[in-house]
């Protein structure tokens, strides 16, 4: 079988690229470098290895009205919007804490896919949906770290990012160009993604590149890369597996960047947040189970 035919293959390696950007954005943050900026180096990384990868295969990407419209607003609900306030809330979070957040992100893709018709999972999916839903509540009662939990504020602010995520992963369902590759569409929307950060950091006084990118050299390259390769496959997996199934990498997410939080950067989270973190990888398996089905 092909392994880019294969949801739950996809969801696998997607969700696993996807933690891996919590810590790393919190060795941006530690650098001094801006969410701002750190959104544009993701974007602006991602598209110029997908670009690359078109001119190698001969592939252009199409540029018309729908397919600009489709990107921009794309970009702005599925990577502007919420990788600026992933990277914001980081720091007050902490890296693993912020993953758990993208646990929520299947519930609310849920409501929004059932509010417009979209594709539905079946009933063994809803169950695995229901049972991470319990345990990304759970978790959020843990409020971050142990001895530093976070204000509601930046609880609400880390709560908001999958409901960006949710909107996203349904509109590019609907909204879907005809004939359109996974592989153009993830080019044309984080393109639009880095010139609307561009333009963000143009005009404010705040902000600057290199932006402390030039004192993390590697990091930044290996962000990038990992932001090339992440993309395509993300854009395969809304394709193959729909908004929902796509959603569930949090799950994935969360269970790589908690333990990348505990090993490498000393985060210590209770007891419970990790009874919590059980129960959603036990709703990640339904749900892979369900999709298999």
């Amino acid at each position: 079988m092909n392994l880019l035919n294969s949801p739950a293959f996809l969801l696998v390696a997607t969700g696993s690229l996807l933690g891996l950007t919590f810590p790393l954005g919190k060795l941006g943050s530690q650098a001094g470098v801006t969410p701002v900026v750190w959104a544009f180096l993701f974007s602006c990384g991602a598209a110029i290895g997908l670009l690359l990868y078109r001119l190698v295969t001969r592939k252009p990407l199409l540029i018309t009205t729908r397919n600009v419209v489709f990107y921009f607003i794309a970009a702005l609900i599925s990577l502007v919007i919420p990788n600026i306030l992933t990277y914001r809330v980081i720091p007050e979070l902490g890296s693993g804490f912020t993953g758990l957040m993208f646990t929520l992100s299947p519930l609310f893709t849920l409501a929004l896919s059932s509010v417009w018709q979209v594709r539905m999972p079946s009933r063994l999916g809803l169950v695995g949906i229901a049972i991470g839903f319990i345990g990304a509540v759970v978790v959020a009662l843990t409020r971050g770290e142990v001895g530093s939990p976070a204000s509601i504020g930046w609880l609400l602010a880390g709560i908001s990012i999958p409901m960006c995520l949710a909107t996203g992963n349904v509109y590019r369902t609907m909204a879907w160009p005809e004939n359109a590759e996974p592989m153009e569409l993830a080019m044309g929307m984080n393109l639009a993604a880095a010139c609307m950060l561009l333009v963000i950091i143009t005009i404010s006084g705040d902000e600057s590149l290199p932006g402390g990118l030039d004192s993390i050299k590697l990091t930044a390259l290996f962000t990038a890369l990992m932001a090339s390769v992440m993309i395509a496959l993300h854009s395969r997996l809304q394709f193959v597996g729909g908004p929902t199934y796509l959603s569930q990498m949090g799950y994935i997410a969360a269970g790589v960047a908690l333990l990348i939080g505990m090993l490498f950067f000393g985060e210590a989270y209770s007891w419970i947040t990790w009874v919590g973190a059980f129960i959603i990888l036990v709703g990640a398996f339904l749900s892979v189970k369900a999709q298999k089905r």
